[in-house]
């Protein structure tokens, strides 16, 4: 699709400066940018770009002050990532597939579908599964028994949902995810092996919420799994049955929550954590990468690192002191030596 330098502007409330009749058909980053792209500049170290960028259009933040001439045509908004960001979420919303049902694929006579669903080829719906208005199910996905999947949600290709799980809508569910497997739920007998606990809650993912591809959540074992509105999960992420996840938290990729913890609202936790269960951890807590949590966290806003992690600001100050071991102990052994050579003459 091709748009205007001034549709754009109108789009995201911008001001044209320069030429508003140019025309863009795709996106760039702003040192690629070439004839007919579209860029920003939202991160001062990229400014030297903006005077050598062959991208038509840049937007930039209203108060950028330009050092020398700008050939290219400029849209000035307050917060230029965020208008870009925007942009972004309309021209993906054109490259997603339109409304239809391929074949072949199978809608249970019993499942209920909203206006607007695409179906891709080999996907399955299941008996009494219900699905709001313009759900996008790409090729290879299932969605179990009495799945519910709410308005403008969206399964790309190979997702699972198994029986009884509830999506919210405008819910992002990357390839390769899997919502509701069991639980890793198994008891010890006299014989030294393990009895399989059925499995048999569900998982709920509310409104607003993206999972990156081959995460996994978990069933229940009772009860339910929720994720709530707005988290974003990354990939290759780990969620045991039983554990909450609160609103607008965000998770990035390899982490793994065991069973039955809950994490608050708003938290920000970095890549290969690892969270025991049972645990219950405060609002605006941040973990910072390959951290492992063993122990409740209560104090909201705390910033944990580590493994086992301990407040940043104590480990920043340990970090010192590992830092200098090999000096330290060096000098534990001169002085070592030292202390034996007096022994020796005084002896």
């Amino acid at each position: 699709m091709k748009f205007t330098a001034g549709d754009i502007a109108k789009l995201i409330q911008g001001t044209v400066e320069g030429d508003s009749s140019a025309v863009v058909s795709t996106v760039a980053k702003i040192e690629e940018g070439a004839p007919g792209a579209l860029s920003f500049l939202a991160n001062p170290k990229y400014a030297d770009y903006i005077y050598t960028t062959k991208a038509s259009v840049v937007i930039v933040n209203a108060d950028f002050l330009a050092e020398q001439p700008v050939s290219t045509t400029l849209i000035r908004v307050p917060d230029a990532y965020q208008a870009f960001a925007k942009l972004l979420a309309v021209y993906n919303q054109h490259q997603q597939a339109q409304a239809a049902i391929e074949q072949p694929s199978f809608i249970a006579t019993t499942a209920t579908v909203g206006d607007g669903l695409y179906l891709g080829a080999f996907a399955y719906i299941g008996e009494n599964a219900q699905l709001g208005k313009n759900v996008k199910i790409y090729p290879g996905s299932y969605v179990g028994n009495n799945v519910v999947i709410g308005d403008n949600t969206v399964l790309y290709p190979g997702v699972k949902v198994y029986a009884e799980c509830k999506i919210g809508a405008n819910v992002t569910l990357h390839s390769g995810v899997i919502i509701g497997g069991d639980g890793f739920g198994f008891a010890p007998n006299s014989e030294n092996n393990y009895n399989k606990v059925p499995q048999i809650g569900n998982v709920i993912i509310e409104d607003h919420v993206e999972v990156g591809a081959n995460t996994t959540i978990d069933r229940a074992t009772l009860g339910s799994t929720i994720i709530r509105k707005g988290v974003k999960l990354d990939n290759l992420i780990q969620i045991a049955h039983n554990v909450e996840i609160g609103e607008n938290t965000v998770i990035a990729a390899q982490t793994g929550v065991a069973g039955s913890t809950k994490i608050g609202k708003n938290c920000m936790i970095g890549g290969q954590v690892g969270i025991i269960g049972h645990l219950v951890i405060a609002d605006g807590v941040k973990i910072a990468a390959q951290s492992g949590i063993g122990n409740n966290i209560d104090k909201e806003g705390e910033i944990m690192q580590g493994s086992p992690a301990f407040a940043v600001g104590e480990y920043r100050r340990a970090y010192v002191g590992f830092r200098k071991l090999p000096d330290l102990m060096q000098r534990i052994a001169l002085l070592e030596k030292e202390l034996k050579e007096l022994k020796a003459k005084s002896a």
